[in-house]
């Protein structure tokens, strides 16, 4: 387990033949990491944890965890803290990193290293609509 709690939110997805897949959602306050994990919660992703969240390393593979004090829960910004379904524990398998400005058209591929595993990283605009396509489409087998 990390020592200290990593600052973001995870949902994740069920793959048929391949289980839970998920996504750590990271960005300033403000920059919609809540908002666009409740979109993806509309399309069938569950919540794993929201605002913060711990991750460890295990046989090659990152794992997100959510503490027990915030455990089924999620901001909702105008409406307060409200209940989801959640899961306990998903393994990740890919970075977003959420941006209030403008983001390269055409990035190069990125990673980022996470308690000594690699996981793809892509930046977005978390408030624009077609933020759930993007982020389905990148965890969707190949």
């Amino acid at each position: 387990m990390s020592d200290q709690p990593l600052h973001g939110t995870v949902a994740a997805r069920w793959i048929p033949g391949s289980g839970w897949r998920g996504v750590l959602i990271t960005g300033p306050s403000g920059a919609g990491k809540s908002d666009l994990a409740l979109r993806l919660i509309g399309h069938g992703w569950r919540l794993v944890a929201d605002d913060y969240a711990h991750v460890f390393a295990s046989g090659g593979s990152l794992f997100a965890v959510c503490p027990g004090t915030i455990a089924g829960r999620i901001e909702a910004r105008g409406i307060g803290v409200i209940p989801v379904c959640a899961l306990d524990l998903v393994r990740l398998v890919l970075a977003v990193e959420l941006s209030t400005g403008p983001v390269e058209r055409l990035p190069e591929p990125a990673e980022t290293v996470i308690a000594g595993v690699r996981l793809p990283l892509v930046r977005l605009c978390g408030l624009e609509p077609s933020a759930v396509e993007k982020v389905t489409l990148l965890t969707s087998p190949l």
